[in-house]
């Protein structure tokens, strides 16, 4: 998904793309390596920190999904990877919209999910005790959610899970249609 993403954006003309909700910039400097115009955002600074030093010639930014810092129409592409599983269900509307509002007509954006529904509170994982909300998503409601904040659908993939995952995947492909 991510190479047919880079592709579409890249045979667009190319330009910005943003990964929004970045974290550590792992994805970052994999989108940098397919050819793509990438920078990250990311909530967390401590993340944005380590973007830098991962990645430290690409551009990372401390900013919010639901509320980009971003001009109308700027980007050529975004990628959601994983970053909204912290979120309910009923806010991803907000960051739709957002994410519509950036992205210049006819342009793609990306997202990756865990399938299921409702959410998972862990209170260990990963060898640490936490206390952390996971939410999971059917695929035909985040479609149906995306359609409404204007997107139409391009590609959809789920996979199953693999041996060290709880949930399925998910992957939405969408664009912004041309005015």
């Amino acid at each position: 998904m991510l190479g047919v993403f880079a592709e579409r954006v890249l045979a667009g003309g190319g330009g910005p793309v943003g990964d929004l909700g970045c974290g550590p910039g792992r994805l970052t400097g994999h989108l940098d390596s397919l050819g793509l115009d990438v920078f990250g955002i990311d909530l967390s600074p401590e993340m944005v920190a380590v973007a830098r030093q991962v990645c430290p010639g690409l551009r990372f930014e401390v900013g919010s999904m639901d509320a980009l810092d971003l001009r109308d129409e700027s980007l050529a592409g975004a990628v959601v990877w994983y970053s909204t599983v912290h979120t309910p269900l009923e806010q991803l509307p907000i960051f739709f919209k957002e994410f519509c509002r950036v992205l210049a007509p006819g342009d793609h954006l990306l997202m990756a999910f865990k399938v299921g529904d409702g959410h998972v509170h862990l209170s260990q994982a990963y060898g640490h005790e936490l206390d952390l909300d996971l939410s999971r998503f059917p695929p035909e409601r985040v479609a149906e959610l995306l359609s409404e904040a204007g997107f139409v659908e391009v590609a959809r993939l789920v996979r199953e899970a693999d041996p060290e995952e709880w949930t399925p995947q998910g992957y939405l492909l969408v664009r912004r249609p041309a005015d």
